[in-house]
């Protein structure tokens, strides 16, 4: 399909989510060009993979930073220009890590749960904007390169074996669903294959046997991961 849009409908800035000073400049840079803001998709962040007793609390600075403050200060800028015009569209890539929790990503789920609880707020602080709309989206595994970049033990370690992504969502299956509950206004979609998604609805709902499946999956887990695999 040939796309119809031209060279001025395309404007890409790079951005650091952690150097918050630049974020407003950056919002104002995008007004400057396109006159408005409709979407905002906040989808910067970094995962983690090491146990909580032998991490750096360096590392889980880093990932607030990044995965937290970075996303609010953002939404901070464009929110007040979605006020002004009455309309828009918040949406953020949280996880499924938002709802549960698991081990080897205590840091990274514990900012998905921070960004679930502000979003969450946020929303309640925007009755009086009924066309500004919230939206949460939390994928399960996914096929993408957030395994390679994720933190480790410290700050300067990087991981040494990402492992086989073949079982994951296809990243364009990811994408499609994201932009359909987007066109829906669906305030929290869970985009996730089974095992995942039924393990969701079990933390929803049934969560003391969540925790006892966890535990017994967390086992596993851990010793794959001392074992390098």
């Amino acid at each position: 399909e040939i796309s119809s849009l031209s060279e001025n409908d395309i404007l890409v800035l790079r951005l650091d989510l952690t150097d918050r000073s630049s974020h407003e400049a950056a919002t104002s840079s995008v007004l400057k060009h396109f006159g408005k803001i409709d979407v905002l998709v906040n989808n910067g962040g970094r995962s983690q993979r090491s146990l909580f007793v032998d991490t750096n609390l360096d590392v889980y600075n880093a990932i607030i930073e990044l995965n937290y403050l970075g996303t609010i200060s953002l939404t901070k800028y464009v929110l007040n220009h979605m006020i002004q015009r009455k309309r828009g569209k918040i949406v953020t890539v949280s996880s499924v890590m938002g709802i549960m929790g698991a081990p080897l990503a205590t840091g990274y789920c514990a900012s998905k749960h921070a960004l679930q609880g502000f979003f969450n707020s946020l929303r309640t602080e925007l009755t009086d904007y009924p066309e500004i709309s919230v939206i949460q989206i939390c994928p399960g595994p996914v096929q993408s390169q957030i395994i390679q970049n994720v933190f480790t033990e410290n700050l300067a370690k990087s991981i040494e074996n990402s492992g086989d992504q073949s079982h994951k969502m296809p990243t364009d299956r990811c994408a499609r669903l994201t932009l359909v509950s987007v066109a829906n206004d669906v305030k929290e979609a869970w985009i996730s294959d089974h095992p995942y998604l039924a393990v969701c609805y079990l933390w929803q709902y049934a969560p003391t046997w969540a925790w006892w499946l966890m535990n017994r999956m967390g086992k596993r887990r851990i010793q794959n991961f001392k074992s390098g695999i």
